[in-house]
């Protein structure tokens, strides 16, 4: 898991650090690789403000991408002080999986503005599941397997999605995430019955 993470740095446009992290019960953050002081200290702060998208958004949402943490409306404690103790301005965090109450996520991080664009996800997303699997293998997390299989069903929904509407990938995934809480169903639940059917209705 070391290695994955070390070569984050260099390899995916943008980075300069990164960090593997576990979260418990979705309020204690534990830093299982990183590449750096400021990489771990970054988790510490996500325990310590109980804010960050390792604290909520990363349980719905496959990437979470910040542009600007000063400026990010959602985790204002969190910006704060990541922005004023380690200089962090930019991040990317790939879920990497989730079960019950319990999130891996990697983390990148960058200590300048709009550090990241979509070729950064694209590389980041390749190295989320090289990370997941090491992951399970340090942990021996039997769910991981079934976590990454959901993964690519939402992967391949966003596919369709895409290529019938011509849009994006963050669109076509907004898109699913938005019909998902209007019609109060899982988005894996949704994604399985698109890729199945080719429909996004019940």
């Amino acid at each position: 898991m070391n290695v994955i993470v070390s070569a984050v740095p260099g390899t995916i446009p943008g980075a300069e650090e990164a960090t593997v992290s576990l979260v418990h019960n979705r309020r204690r953050v534990l830093s299982a690789a990183f590449t750096s002081e400021r990489a771990r200290r970054f988790d510490e702060l996500q325990q310590e403000t109980q804010q960050g998208p390792c604290m909520d958004a990363m349980y719905q949402q496959q990437t979470v991408r910040v542009d600007d943490l000063a400026t990010d409306p959602r985790w204002p404690e969190l910006a704060r002080r990541a922005t004023s103790e380690l200089g962090v301005a930019s991040m990317l965090s790939f879920q990497l999986f989730v079960h019950a109450n319990d999130l891996g996520a990697l983390n990148v991080l960058a200590r300048r503005p709009n550090a990241f664009r979509d070729e950064s996800e694209s590389i980041g997303l390749l190295f989320a599941s090289h990370a997941a699997i090491a992951v399970a293998d340090a942990q021996d997390l039997h769910h991981v397997a079934t976590a990454l299989n959901r993964r690519d069903v939402i992967s391949q929904a966003k596919g369709i999605i895409m290529e019938r509407y011509k849009i994006t990938a963050p669109m076509a995934f907004a898109l699913l995430s938005k019909t998902s809480q209007e019609s109060n169903r899982k988005l894996y639940d949704l994604a399985e019955t698109l890729t199945q059917t080719g429909a996004l209705g019940p």
